[in-house]
């Protein structure tokens, strides 16, 4: 008792003027912990804060010195929670080295290759600072953000290559985007799930993958249906009408895609009730992990970094888009190819990773959201604002993305919607999955764009 009593004081002469008003409340304060003043809570708070050592420096030099070393290290502490401590982030050397081979060599090949591993890091932090600032601007803002800045890579690449007129490579590398989260990341997300807990069923929320179906259903009919009218010669005004019922379609996408967040961020309690069917056990250590996650970094430095990555990114994807052609030649790989497959397969390795990692944990719901949920964002909302975007810049983006594109989204939409409908994943759907996006990559290595205007 004697010992605490010397320790408080201390810390705070003020806890003196405390034990002057009575000895019995000193006793009582002494013997209980929950019946403390808040004036000398405030103290007592304080000196739990700090080692046993660390009472004997000084009750005025401990809160002030705290104070200034953590102002001092906060920013190198940002610094190595964003740049350092992710195993990603081994990539990171691999941007500036490509803007140095630009300027020194100029082989393309080798500058679009390292553009890539560059900004493979960069899209995944970019992922994580909009995490962080979600923690502080709450769950309705936040899923503003996911869907701003979500997909920030795709619309960064995709609105510097519409500024240059490459309409046909904005439309391939998005339309690359969603076929890689549905069949190559989902597909390897089941597979490994599958073959890890292969001793029981994995479930997911059905009824959420139902609705990302439904809008992924959606997106395929806003792209298909100008693509028929193109090709089936049935237009009023050549190439007008074509591109008006595009814009149009565009607009009626963002504002479904609109409703649908506000849907999900307003509605969830009666949206998740289908988890009643997962067992209690699982439901109560996913709440617990998710009750335990705080923010790493401050609102400011996650701003901060928002804005420092996106730039960064934007440098990159300046390289990237003009070594396209250049890459294609030296490869001797369609420009089809690179843009269909190796720019979403590359771009999206962070959420690769993260999507089995997921599943691994048999955290499913977790995995569609990044999976489905990416492609259902990219196809709902990163297209049609590409095609607002390419109106305001004077561009002709519309969502004509040709017929063999259209079919092979088609078909992919009705695959997964299929192997979604029961709510339960394992080995073998994976597998159908990964093997149904092989063939698709295999279709893009033989196909010869039949667009050959500039511009599309």
């Amino acid at each position: 008792m004697c010992f605490r009593l010397t320790r408080c004081i201390e810390v705070d002469s003020s806890i003196c003027r405390v034990f002057e008003m009575g000895h019995v409340e000193e006793k009582i304060d002494l013997e209980s912990d929950e019946e403390i003043p808040f004036n000398s809570l405030q103290t007592m708070s304080k000196a739990h804060n700090f080692d046993f050592e660390a009472t004997q420096v000084g009750s005025q030099a401990i809160p002030s010195t705290s104070w200034v070393e953590q102002m001092r290290f906060r920013p190198l502490r940002s610094v190595y929670i964003v740049l350092i401590k992710a195993k990603i982030n081994v990539l990171l050397p691999f941007g500036p080295l490509a803007i140095l081979l630009h300027y020194l060599t100029g082989n393309h090949g080798w500058v679009f290759f390292f553009s890539l591993l560059g900004i493979a890091p960069l899209a995944e932090r970019l992922g994580y600072a909009t995490e962080q600032l979600a923690f502080y601007t709450g769950p309705t803002v936040g899923g503003l953000l996911n869907a701003t800045f979500g997909n920030a890579t795709e619309m960064i690449i995709s609105i510097y290559a519409l500024k240059h007129g490459m309409i046909r490579v904005v439309q391939q590398s998005l339309l690359g985007s969603i076929l890689s989260n549905m069949l190559l990341v989902l597909g390897c997300a089941f597979f490994t799930g599958g073959i890890i807990h292969n001793e029981k069923v994995q479930r997911f929320n059905k009824a959420a993958a139902v609705v990302n179906s439904g809008l992924l259903l959606m997106a395929v009919m806003g792209i298909l249906l100008p693509a028929v009218l193109h090709f089936t010669h049935t237009e009023v005004h050549f190439r007008k009408s074509e591109l008006a019922l595009s814009r149009f379609s565009s607009c009626i996408m963002l504002v479904a895609y609109a409703s649908y967040l506000f849907f999900q961020l307003r509605s969830q309690h009666k949206f998740n009730d289908s988890v009643d069917a997962v067992p209690v056990e699982e439901r109560n250590s996913t709440e617990d992990s998710d009750v335990e996650e705080v923010a790493d970094i401050t609102q400011w430095e996650a701003i901060g970094w928002l804005s420092i990555l996106t730039l960064w990114v934007s440098i990159l994807s300046g390289y990237l888009v003009d070594t396209l052609q250049g890459a294609s030649d030296s490869w001797n790989m369609p420009v089809s190819f690179i843009s269909v497959i190796v720019l979403p397969i590359v771009g999206n390795a962070a959420e690769h990773a993260s999507a089995i990692m997921f599943a691994m944990k048999d955290k499913l719901d977790i995995t569609l959201g990044v999976a489905i949920g990416s492609s259902t964002q990219i196809s709902m909302f990163v297209i049609p604002f590409c095609v607002v975007v390419g109106w305001f810049m004077g561009k002709p983006m519309d969502l004509n993305f040709q017929l063999f594109e259209t079919a092979t989204l088609f078909i992919t939409v009705l695959v997964v919607a299929f192997m979604l409908q029961e709510g339960t994943s394992n080995y073998f759907k994976g597998l159908i999955l990964i093997l149904s996006y092989l063939i698709v990559a295999a279709s893009f290595f033989v196909h010869v764009d039949q667009s050959n205007v500039p511009g599309g």
